[in-house]
């Protein structure tokens, strides 16, 4: 600085100023609500017509919660306690009906002594999901598992599950944390062998049968493999067929032998068993896990350059889109048994939910390809200048990129095949809207609770779709890249 200067300017300060928070009216709460409620007129005349909306609801929903009963044999029983709780005229939910009724809204007519194996099989459902849901988050994946097996163990425990399973559900569950601590890679292998585990606790029978399943994906595997260096596409007939091969032959014929061998088998339950929660968990569960990967291949199918793989996805896609769920379940539980060898015994839950995925997929593969659509051309000619073939550059360049986009359709997809389930009353299965009516209309003491049931059942619902939205919310931050 020049002498000049320094002769014109009057103060110069030498010494900073202590910092000093903003203004009450830049910074805080006061701040946020300018920002985000009353920055406007129109949005100061939205906030209080919300305000006094959410004001309405609460004040009249409120009082009929404060005042509910649990514990009633009838809902003249409840009446009775709350008008001598809180004086005549006044109103209360009676949850009781939902205390009596409950195994009724979770399990259907599974048989009581056994409905701990439920509870095991949706447990292990966790284990198996953890390492592929919360594949790089090790605090996430290990309160996901630690909480599975305390309330796995005690829920158990409180169904009044024999000592032997319920130790051995406790040790697997205590070795799938220590796993997930020390050698998380090895869980996998627990969500390879949950289709097999998870049919066998649900259905019963023996364990061999679904093993011998579950080998025919790994001879087909095997033979892709073998064959994968010769061509691609001689590569996927030849697993098709040696899956087909195993399944239909070697399957049936091993599965004898192996029961005399070793018996592994548990008292066996029926399909017609199944009912509510437990129902709509066990169709939506499959459908997503199976619709994803063929809603991927219908996707691929329809941009492919062949004209007749493009035709048949084209065909399939349209066709299923155009024909509403509930005619397919009627094709599953009525027509397809007339399409079937006499004497044939197909479950109806087994169809159900073969209808179910090729309905979601049909949806998700609509979904994917505008994933793919997404994608700027730059991307497939990047996977060209690498010298990829083009299952390679699908599986390490595009569809991860087009799976990305596509989040929140597929959990959209997801949401609304998981709420669908509830068709499957239409076709003889105990749904649990079904299991909510009938448990008011199965005795003359419940007659006239309507909105207990209902909003327990939607509560449920709810509970599982809101985690799945979030679930994919989580996704889209954890995938979140800048380029």
């Amino acid at each position: 600085m020049s002498e000049i200067h320094a002769q014109t300017v009057q103060y110069v300060r030498d010494t900073m100023l202590p910092p000093a928070p903003p203004p009450n009216r830049q910074s805080g709460p006061v701040l946020w609500l300018r920002e985000n409620l009353f920055s406007g007129p129109l949005n100061i005349a939205l906030t209080l017509l919300g305000l006094a909306a959410i004001w309405y609801l609460v004040s009249s929903i409120w009082p009929w919660i404060a005042h509910s009963v649990w514990h009633a044999n009838s809902l003249k029983e409840c009446r009775g306690i709350i008008a001598a709780t809180f004086g005549e005229g006044t109103t209360g939910a009676c949850w009781a009906l939902v205390r009596e009724r409950w195994s009724q809204f979770v399990f259907g007519f599974y048989p009581s002594h056994l409905w701990w194996r439920p509870v095991a099989a949706f447990g292990f459902l966790f284990v198996a999901l953890a390492p592929v849901l919360f594949s790089d988050s090790r605090g996430i994946r290990r309160w996901v598992l630690f909480l599975a097996a305390i309330l796995t163990v005690w829920i158990m425990d409180a169904l009044g599950a024999p000592t032997a399973p319920l130790t051995w559900v406790a040790a697997i569950m205590m070795l799938a944390w220590l796993l997930s601590e020390f050698r998380p890679s090895l869980l996998l292998v627990m969500t390879g062998l949950y289709p097999a585990l998870g049919v066998w606790l649900l259905w019963g029978g023996s364990l061999w049968s679904p093993i011998v399943v579950m080998l025919g994906f790994g001879v087909a595997y095997a033979v892709y493999r073998a064959l994968e260096r010769t061509s691609s596409l001689l590569a996927v007939v030849g697993a098709i067929a040696a899956a087909v091969a195993w399944w239909w032959w070697i399957g049936p014929w091993l599965v004898p032998r192996l029961n005399q061998t070793v018996d592994l088998a548990i008292t066996r339950v029926a399909s017609d068993s199944f009912g509510g929660f437990l129902l709509s968990i066990t169709i939506g569960v499959s459908g997503i896990a199976m619709s994803l990967p063929l809603g991927i291949i219908l996707a691929l199918a329809r941009r492919s350059d062949l004209p007749l793989v493009k035709g048949f996805a084209v065909m399939f896609i349209e066709f299923i889109r155009g024909v509403p769920l509930i005619a397919l379940l009627f094709v599953a539980s009525l027509l397809l048994n007339y399409f079937l060898p006499p004497g044939t015994n197909f479950d109806i839950i087994l169809r159900v939910i073969i209808m179910v995925t090729l309905f979601a997929a049909a949806y998700m593969a609509e979904v994917i390809r505008g994933g793919l659509a997404a994608l700027p051309k730059g991307q497939y000619e990047a996977a060209d200048s690498l010298g990829l073939d083009y299952w390679k550059a699908q599986r390490l360049i595009i569809l991860p990129q087009a799976l990305k986009i596509s989040i929140p359709g597929i959990v959209s997809t997801f949401i609304g095949m998981f709420k669908d389930t509830t068709l499957v009353t239409f076709v003889g299965l105990y749904d649990p809207l079904k299991a909510t009516a009938d448990s008011v209309r199965a005795s003359v003491a419940w007659k006239g609770t309507y909105w207990e049931p209902y909003i327990f059942t939607g509560a449920i619902f709810f509970i599982l779709c809101f985690g799945m939205s979030r679930y994919s919310m989580y996704l889209e931050q954890r995938l979140k890249r800048e380029n």
